[in-house]
Formats: structure tokens, C-alpha cells, sequence
């Protein structure tokens, strides 16, 4: 039954469907297959409700809509500003500040593509001016957006959260050191290419230049402070964050910088909706499959007949790394976390780990899967925005995805890099 389910799913895939009609039709031939026809369908129609059912998932769409309202005012630029004027007169600081910036906006938005429009739009054209090439800056800026996913807040571990029950609040505090490994490990590579390509280095702010450039970005500044500082002080709850973060965007372009008109609202309020019907349509999708797979025990059939089960914990995050990888250069990474990790978690119960090791992993593996072709959604996303053809996005990524894989493998080594903030934050 689970070969035709996937034989089914490829297939539709192949033929050019959306990720949710594959995943209904697969869903839908193993319902019928062990329950004898569609009496009973109407159980199949509530466990896709309940997906979306989790209060949790409410802070997807608003963590999108602050994205939405961010993007098209000011705070994107104000923040690249401030970046800039500190670090862009180094050796390669030009790309040290693009990364920078990347992980910046990922602390505010959450969504990959958003900072890829965001960070990129305005710094390609000074990179290339700067004489940096264009397959360095395309890959840089995907890969650097792609650090989103780990800096909360994280629409990636939000759905982890809600599919293996795993606190949101301490996710998003673990990415945190990730995130800032990563950014580290950028940083250097962009200083050696600069020097093995004498890159140019940009003019050198002046202190009054640099005290305007963090005046402008002290407003923005505030949504890191808001997500990090409110959920770990207790004062709201991940999903109470994403509220207050709409309020305070919502505010600070309309009312501050003034950057947008109440007739921006309708086109932000449509992108925001269309987004997040895909997004909640999967969900439900993904959660109707879960329980289908679940109900069948073919995640024990599958881990058993690749040795999972009897693989030690190292064992079984790597095979999670690998799965995820893989599954992420092809799909939907919303999908592929919530197809596999229900398949995953019996390994991980039985195996002892840690939750939030294992969703930093994942969120990590997602990030990497969403830059890596053939199908990276981030590709695409650089590829519509910067008109430039499928090869010369995709050149310059094998070094980045490199630094993020031995990211991967340092964390499965030293689990602290994303467990002790979460430990001193959480922990008695």
C-alpha cells in the first residue's frame, strides 16, 4: 500500500500538480484500501481539520502579514542601512553586511522568501557595482535568507511545533545559536572571497553617518526584542508575539514612518490571505496523510527496513538530516515536514532525543533543502525577482550549502549550540 501511496504521489507530481492534490489523492487510496470504500470518509475530513485546529498555527498568518507590512515600507532598508554603515568599508563587508542583513530581516519576518525580496532587491545592484559576481551574490542571498528559517521567528518550526507538540517558545530560542553559527561561518567565506577576488571595500561611514544609520533602525530593532525578550520573559505566548508584531508593523509603516496608505491595505491583506490558505491548506492536507501513514504503521515498516530502529540517536539524526535534505530539493518544505516527521517519531521516542534538537535539525535541513536545487523554493523566488536564468542562480550555491551541511554536523556533534540558550532560558 505505501509503494502505490508514493507511486501515486510522484506521479501526480510529474504531471504538474500542486503539492496538495497529490497528497489528498495518496491520502485518500490508503483510506480506501483499509477501510474498504469511502463510508467512512467523513473521519478522514475531521483529522484534516484538526491539522489546522491548533491555536498555535494562528501566528503563521501574522507573522506573515508583519513580513507583508515590512516589506513594502521601510523597516527592510533601515535595518540594511544600519548594517551597512558598520561593517561595509571591510574587506568583503559589502557581502558580510548582505548576510547580516538576511538574518536581520529573517529575526522580523520568518519567512525566507520575504527576505530574499527584502535584502536582496536593494543589495544585488551594489554588490555587482561593487564588482562582486553575480552567481556569489545570488547564492549568498538565498543562502543568507535561508538563516529565517532558524532566527525566530520561524514559520518552519511553528508548524514543527504543532505536528510533533514540541514548545514553540523554546524552538524559536534554539534556533537562535544556529542561526548565529551560520552567519559566522558566511562571514568568513565572504572575507576570503573578497581577498582572493580584491573586492573593492565600500567608503567608510562616518560616526555621525553611523548614529543617523541606528536612529533610523531603532524602531525595527524593537521586533527582535519584542519576539525574544516577550516569550522569554513570560509575558506572551509565541502566538500573542505574532500579534503584537502586527500591531507594532502595522503601527511603525502607517503611523511612524508613514511609508504606507490605508489603501495599501487591501493589496497587503490579499497577499497575506493568499499565503496562508496555501499554507493551512497543506497543513490540513499534511495532517489527514499523517494520520493515514500513522494508522497503517508504515513509519515503523519504513524505519525497520532501513535500520533506523536499531540505529543509536547520532544514527538517527543524521538519517533525519538525510531524509530532510533530499526531500526538501524536491518538495514543499511545509510538506516535507509534515510528511516525514511523523514518520521519524518513533525513532526519536524510542532513541530519547531531544524535540528541540531534532526540530532545529529539521528547520535547518529545510533551510538548506530550500536553497539547494533542482527545486529550492528560494531558487525560484531569486529567479522571479532578478530575472536571471535557472544555471546562473543555482552556480554559486555549492559552497554555502557546504557551510550549512557542516553546520548540521556540528550541532549533531555539540548539541549546546542550539540546546543552551534553551536551557538557560528554560530550564531551572
Amino acid at each position: 500500500m505505501a509503494t502505490i501511496m508514493m507511486l501515486i504521489m510522484i506521479g501526480l507530481l510529474l504531471l504538474g500538480f500542486p503539492m496538495m492534490v497529490p497528497l489528498i489523492a495518496g491520502a485518500i487510496y490508503g483510506f480506501v484500501m483499509m477501510f474498504d470504500g469511502f463510508s467512512q470518509m467523513g473521519t478522514f475530513v475531521q483529522q484534516m481539520m484538526g491539522g489546522i485546529r491548533p491555536a498555535s498555527l494562528i501566528a503563521v498568518p501574522m507573522f506573515i502579514l508583519a513580513a507583508d507590512i515590512m516589506t513594502r515600507g521601510q523597516s527592510a532598508d533601515r535595518l540594511i542601512n544600519m548594517v551597512m554603515a558598520f561593517i561595509g568599508h571591510v574587506k568583503g563587508g559589502l557581502a558580510i553586511s548582505t548576510a547580516t542583513s538576511c538574518t536581520l530581516f529573517g529575526a522580523v519576518s520568518g519567512s525566507t522568501q520575504a527576505t530574499v525580496v527584502a535584502v536582496g532587491s536593494p543589495l544585488r545592484p551594489k554588490m555587482l557595482k561593487a564588482g562582486y559576481s553575480d552567481p556569489f551574490t545570488l547564492a549568498l542571498i538565498i543562502n543568507a535568507s535561508d538563516i529565517a528559517f532558524l532566527i525566530p521567528p520561524s514559520i518552519g518550526m511553528i508548524i514543527y511545533g504543532v505536528i510533533s507538540e514540541t514548545s514553540i517558545a523554546e524552538l524559536f530560542i534554539a534556533g537562535i545559536g544556529p542561526g548565529v553559527l551560520i552567519l559566522f561561518m558566511f562571514s568568513i567565506y565572504c572575507l576570503i572571497y573578497a581577498y582572493k577576488n580584491n573586492v573593492p571595500t565600500e567608503e567608510k561611514a562616518s560616526w555621525g553617518q553611523r548614529a543617523v544609520a541606528v536612529r533610523e533602525a531603532t524602531w525595527p530593532l524593537f521586533f527582535p526584542v519584542i519576539i525574544v525578550g516577550g516569550i522569554y520573559g513570560g509575558i506572551f505566548s509565541p502566538t500573542e508575539a505574532a500579534a503584537v508584531c502586527v500591531l507594532y508593523a502595522f503601527l511603525l509603516e502607517f503611523v511612524v514612518f508613514r511609508s504606507l496608505k490605508l489603501a495599501d491595505v487591501y493589496k497587503i491583506a490579499k497577499s497575506t490571505g493568499l499565503i496562508t490558505a496555501v499554507v493551512f491548506i497543506l497543513v490540513a492536507v499534511g495532517n489527514g496523510f499523517s494520520w493515514i501513514i500513522s494508522f497503517a504503521q508504515i513509519p515503523q515498516a519504513i524505519l525497520s527496513a532501513v535500520g533506523v530502529n536499531e540505529a543509536g540517536p547520532v544514527g538517527v539524526l543524521i538519517a533525519i538530516c538525510v531524509a530532510f535534505f533530499i526531500a526538501c530539493m524536491f518538495v514543499d518544505p511545509i510538506v516535507v515536514i509534515l510528511v516525514l516527521t511523523p514518520i521519524f517519531a518513533p525513532a526519536i521516542e524510542a532513541t530519547g532525543l531531544d524535540p528541540v534538537l531534532v526540530g532545529v535539525l529539521i528547520t535547518l535541513q529545510v533551510a538548506i533543502g530550500s536553497a539547494t536545487p533542482p527545486f529550492g523554493c528560494d531558487i525560484f523566488t531569486a529567479i522571479a525577482i532578478f530575472k536571471r536564468p535557472y544555471l546562473e542562480v543555482i552556480r554559486g550555491t555549492p559552497p554555502f550549502i557546504f557551510m550549512l551541511v557542516a553546520a548540521a554536523g556540528l550541532i549533531i556533534a555539540f548539541p549546546d549550540i542550539a540546546l543552551f540558550l534553551r536551557d538557560l532560558a528554560f530550564r531551572d
